[in-house]
């Protein structure tokens, strides 16, 4: 998705300790620990009960069954993601975390699972597009340590566009909601289900096509494993293979998404 991690300086030090740290065997797999951030749906979110939801809790859940491994959700902010996974408070970051070169550096991914397309959201006839010129002098919400955010500060930022990122997806909406912010950018499908398709939401609509960027987007979301956990990312890349040809994460997106996510 949506997010990436912006301490680049920590960068080295942090793969060097992934190189050092140690490796469970994959048949020793009993407990899958998921670090994930839960404010964005419909990727991950709570219910009002306080119960975690969302198509990556529910491929997470089904994850685990095909692993016969107890499933645990740690919730951390999204930024701290990568180095949470680092310092082992959890095995996997299964958090609509797109899979980028510059990630690449510090972790490892499995297979990409699914894409979704980037698009900004701005008040109903507002004529605002996803370029320099037209956002010149507006405010535009990100979530802080995503992919949004690293493409919203080195396309937008230098033209005289205000990046503002958040620490919660909700933030954001409410602050659009509220007028302190011009637009928000983020992955369609959660701008549509978390914020367009609900009352908050209304008077606003998509801005502009769908942004595309491969250096900087990425081109799919994957689970963020540490470098040396191949036994675990083997694990996990077998068990997304299965649900995949069974049908399972299909059938799960569509409970979701409006558009075909899952890539084969």
């Amino acid at each position: 998705m949506k997010k990436n991690w912006p301490n680049l300086a920590a960068l080295p030090l942090i793969a060097t300790a992934a190189l050092t740290a140690g490796t469970a065997s994959a048949a020793e797999i009993k407990e899958v620990r998921f670090g994930v951030e839960a404010s964005y749906a419909p990727f991950e979110s709570k219910s009002p009960a306080g119960e975690l939801q969302g198509f990556d809790i529910d491929v997470g859940n089904a994850v685990c069954a095909k692993l016969k491994a107890k499933c645990v959700w740690v919730e951390n902010s999204f930024d701290g993601l990568i180095p949470a996974l680092e310092a082992r408070k959890f095995s996997a970051i299964n958090s609509d975390m797109t899979i980028t070169d510059q990630r690449r550096q510090a972790i490892d991914f499995t297979d990409p699972i699914y894409t979704i397309p980037n698009q900004m959201i701005a008040k109903r006839g507002s004529a605002l597009q996803p370029t320099p010129a037209s956002l010149k002098g507006k405010h535009v919400g990100v979530l802080q340590g995503t992919i949004q955010e690293t493409y919203a500060k080195a396309r937008w930022a230098p033209a005289g566009v205000d990046v503002v990122p958040y620490q919660t997806q909700d933030q954001i909406y409410a602050d659009l909601a509220s007028g302190r912010l011009d637009a928000s950018f983020q992955d369609a499908e959660a701008a549509s289900k978390g914020f367009l398709k609900k009352p908050q939401g209304a008077g606003f609509e998509f801005a502009g096509p769908a942004v595309s960027d491969d250096k900087l987007l990425g081109a799919g979301v994957g689970y963020g494993v540490r470098k040396n956990d191949k036994a675990l990312k083997d694990a996990l890349n077998g068990v997304l293979k299965e649900l995949k040809a069974d049908g399972t994460i299909d059938r799960l997106a569509a409970k979701y998404f409006d558009v075909k996510v899952v890539l084969k």
